[in-house]
């Protein structure tokens, strides 16, 4: 049975609240007080189970289901619907002890121990029957539940065995080969294997990317898809078996969506979601933690069909425990970013975790209930938030509107861009992106951060930030939005790589050279500390190069050094209106704004634009339109609107003023 996630309805009436309930944790005698907490904080639903495998199924076959019928007895009694877990992201200590094959291998051939999350290689067969014998069991058991609402396969798929480099996974890479590439002459040549003489003559030569520092990029980046491909497998095997059970239940598992997945490629998993669903958490170094949660809604907004409602299925009520500092998040930061999640298309919030952990990896990690109980500001401003969620369910099933920037951005490219040596090997890939896109996004522009593969057409104006690896055809669509009259804006190092990770040549950035009618001979990376400047004022750091044009003018060149002169910002003007620029240079922030502000005109339909901090999102429904207006600074901010503000229940008439650190919400006709 193959459906998306556009077949099923959401799993809860109104907008979904809660988050990940572990009761296993606690005993008996702190449940009742949990679900009363719920109600009070207005919870509608739970992740249950999550954990759980080795105290449902305690020795091979033998279940242990009393505890467990109990909990989810007491939360349908109160009301509260179940995201009912697959508990795979945790193999019992038993099966592992009988099966010591099954725990990971790094690439050092270093076995991962017990103990962690994850703790399976997904290639390895015999695990993944002993996986969906707990499956079924669980399905059989709840499934028929009329408050289960909805499965929820494994946990972060790719968290704990991203890559494994077993012998098991050796077996399945060859078979993984041999089904792409057909034959051993086309592994040889998609990988460059006659560098250094590697030419394989069977595909029984082919080993994972062990050992040694320096591996061959092409098969490493081969390695990075089958390793996607492998969690995928073991998601999907899970899901056709709980398909097969219960046909009506949505099936989702949590991305971790946040600048570049270092395992999952999520884009090309969403059409196998029924929902999409993701977990996010800001970092405690972020001096602008608001726009990475838009630029995370606004990644898993593109990924769904038809600009559909997505799930937030976990972030922090306050700070996390697995970064260098964890700084606990202000007063009503809280609300502000679950709302900002919802402004950019979720129709859920939920958090780790229901009630903070007393033991175990996790202790220090924030929840909805936090070591101190009820009487804190967490718990007060998670009710609170319950309350507004609430008020909130008009908007329900609306859609973000429409965005007229599209960002490309594509895990491949970043593990191409990782994995072997660059000109500069300090480079994130998730940094460019997110230097464009809080240049669009303090503008109050409406922006997607799509996939390559992705329709463009629907754009004003496209970005290509460092986008390293680039198919024909992604170029080809790239060069016919230009000729369609769109702006096509790409940065230094973007084009370089085909799909096989080898080098374009003919010039850089290989892949646009001839849409941006100029090109680059040379790169010109700089030292740790060392600036540029150009002859407008702008500079920036990281990144130069030696720049020639064709059929482009320069808007901006190099000055001072040995591109003195030379292009480093160009652009090239079609007859439709179309616009293709070259940034080869690395400028900073406030270069790529003044650049943005040169060549995109400002949006005028965004209600208070140019307030500092304040961030507007618009969802619309057929004929409601929903305006959100965050303000993440020091000082109120007034905004010219009329309608009717939902979580006050206040008529507004000519002005809003949204008070420092708050929301408000704009109800008015479409």
């Amino acid at each position: 049975m193959t459906r998306s996630h556009t077949d099923l309805a959401w799993p809860t009436d109104g907008l979904s609240y809660g988050g990940d309930y572990n009761p296993e944790q606690w005993d008996r005698s702190v449940w009742r007080e949990d679900v009363e907490l719920m109600r009070r904080a207005g919870v509608n639903m739970v992740s249950l189970g999550i954990f759980s495998w080795g105290l449902l199924e305690t020795a091979e076959g033998v279940y242990d289901w009393e505890w467990f019928d109990e909990i989810v007895d007491l939360l349908g009694e109160n009301g509260i619907s179940i995201d009912l877990a697959t508990p795979t992201a945790a193999p019992p200590s038993w099966l592992l002890a009988a099966h010591p094959e099954f725990p990971p291998i790094d690439e050092d051939m270093t076995r991962h121990w017990p103990g962690a999350r994850l703790g399976w290689c997904p290639s390895n067969p015999d695990f993944r029957v002993h996986a969906l014998r707990i499956v079924r069991a669980v399905a059989e058991r709840y499934g028929s539940r009329e408050h289960v609402v909805m499965w929820h396969v494994s946990n972060e798929l790719g968290g704990g065995n991203g890559h494994c480099y077993c012998d098991a996974s050796a077996v399945s890479f060859r078979r993984w080969a041999q089904r792409k590439y057909g034959t051993i002459d086309a592994v040889n040549a998609a990988w460059g294997t006659a560098f250094w003489g590697h030419r394989f003559t069977s595909f029984e030569e082919i080993f994972p990317p062990r050992g040694n520092d320096a591996k061959n990029p092409s098969l490493m980046l081969d390695y990075d898809r089958f390793s996607s491909d492998e969690l995928l497998d073991h998601y999907l095997a899970e899901r056709a078996l709980l398909q097969e059970i219960t046909p009506e239940l949505p099936i989702t598992t949590n991305f971790m969506v946040g600048a570049e997945s270092d395992a999952v490629d999520y884009p090309r998993w969403a059409p196998h979601m029924d929902v999409l669903a993701n977990d996010h958490y800001t970092r405690s170094s972020d001096p602008l933690p608001e726009q990475d949660v838009a630029l995370s809604g606004d990644r898993m907004r593109a990924m769904t069909t038809d600009r559909r409602p997505w799930l937030l299925m976990e972030h922090s009520t306050s700070a996390v425990s697995w970064q260098p500092r964890n700084r606990a998040k202000n007063p009503g930061e809280l609300i502000r970013n679950a709302l900002s999640h919802v402004a950019h298309g979720a129709d859920g919030v939920m958090f780790f975790q229901w009630r903070a952990s007393r033991a175990g990896a996790e202790q220090f990690h924030s929840a909805m209930v936090p070591h101190a109980g009820a009487d804190t500001k967490v718990f007060r401003e998670v009710t609170t938030l319950g309350s507004y969620l609430q008020k909130l369910a008009p908007v329900q099933g609306s859609r973000v509107r429409p965005s007229t920037v599209g960002i490309l951005f594509d895990d491949e490219a970043g593990w191409a861009m990782r994995r072997g040596v660059k000109p500069n090997n300090f480079l994130p890939y998730g940094q460019a992106v997110r230097a464009w896109h809080k240049a669009f996004w303090q503008r109050g522009d409406g922006i997607d951060v799509l996939s390559p593969w992705q329709d463009f057409s629907g754009y004003d104006t496209l970005v290509v930030p460092q986008l390293f690896l680039v198919s024909d055809d992604t170029a080809r669509r790239a060069a016919e939005f230009v000729e369609a009259g769109g702006t096509l804006i790409v940065t230094a190092f973007s084009g370089i790589v085909d799909e096989n990770d080898q080098v374009r040549l003919g010039g850089y950035p290989g892949a646009f050279r001839e849409v941006l009618g100029a090109w680059s001979e040379e790169f010109y990376p700089l030292q740790d500390g060392e600036t540029f400047e150009l002859d407008n004022g702008w500079g920036g750091t990281e990144w130069t190069e030696h720049v020639h044009t064709e059929s482009a003018e320069t808007i901006a060149r190099y000055r001072g050094g040995h591109l003195d002169g030379s292009p480093a910002v160009t652009l090239r003007t079609f007859p439709s209106g179309g616009r293709a620029v070259y940034v080869s240079a690395g400028l900073e922030g406030d270069a790529i704004a003044a650049l943005v502000d040169q060549l995109i005109a400002q949006p005028t339909a965004v209600p208070g634009l140019g307030t500092p901090g304040l961030e507007v999102g618009v969802r619309e429904s057929e004929d409601e339109r929903f305006v959100f207006l965050l303000n993440h600074g020091a000082e109120a901010a007034s905004v010219e609107i009329d309608g009717h503000e939902l979580l006050t229940d206040a008529p507004v008439s000519g002005t809003v003023t949204v008070p420092a650190g708050e929301t408000r919400v704009i109800r008015s006709p479409r």
